[in-house]
């Protein structure tokens, strides 16, 4: 591995998505958690230098491999506006949200501040709207550590950023139409730079696409 090679960890794997997709850009990925065989048996073909370390809610950040990026796509079921509950954040799976919030926490702690530099989540829109919106400013405190005013018109706009104790964050919901596959499938993407003010740069797209501002 290069020296100044981009590493990756990938929690909630799923099929090794994240890492599929940072590979195309040199980023290696070093580790991933998931807990379906099947999907762990997806990855481990593609990707077999990976290590494989199992159930989230078991790990602990400060002894997991440091990594430049970490990478999640926790559980949409609660925040989905397709679920009949809707428990958002406090339900049992959707939940899981904040055992990767942890994890990115004792990772940085066990390195003084040095890893993971980014992270990346990915969810649904109903994210956006769930506990009364109050579960998408949970999200961004969690990442900020730092209190995040509701916005004034009572609504989370799919694009945006806030600050927050040298974290600079920034979020926009994308549809996987605009993106080259023949299906509409609109997802949260957010970026977490814990360093600097490069997620703006990082996630939005340069040009207009449908239903999007141009950056």
């Amino acid at each position: 591995m290069k020296t100044d090679q981009l590493t990756l960890g990938s929690l909630f794997d799923g099929i090794g998505g994240f890492p599929y997709a940072a590979s195309f850009y040199g980023i290696m990925p070093l580790w991933a958690s998931e807990i379906v065989p099947e999907c762990v048996s997806v990855t481990k073909k593609h990707f077999p230098d990976m290590e494989h370390f199992g159930d989230i809610t078991k790990l602990h950040g400060g002894k997991l491999p440091p990594v430049d990026i970490i990478t999640f796509g926790s559980p949409c079921q609660d925040l989905s506006v397709a679920s009949g509950k809707r428990l958002g954040l406090a339900g049992e799976r959707s939940g899981l949200f904040l055992e990767a919030v942890r994890i990115i926490r004792e990772m940085q702690e066990a390195t003084n501040g040095e890893y993971p530099k980014f992270a990346l989540w990915e969810n649904v829109p109903g994210a956006l709207s769930s506990s009364s919106r109050r579960d998408f400013k949970a999200v961004l405190e969690a990442f900020t550590d730092a209190e995040v005013p509701m916005p004034g018109s009572g609504r989370w706009a799919n694009a945006g950023m806030v600050r927050g104790r040298g974290v600079d964050l920034a979020w926009c919901v994308y549809d996987a139409q605009y993106f080259g596959t023949a299906q509409r499938r609109r997802r949260i993407f957010l970026i977490a730079d814990f360093r600097g003010e490069r997620s703006g740069e990082i996630l939005f797209v340069p040009k207009s696409l449908s239903g999007y501002f141009a950056a």
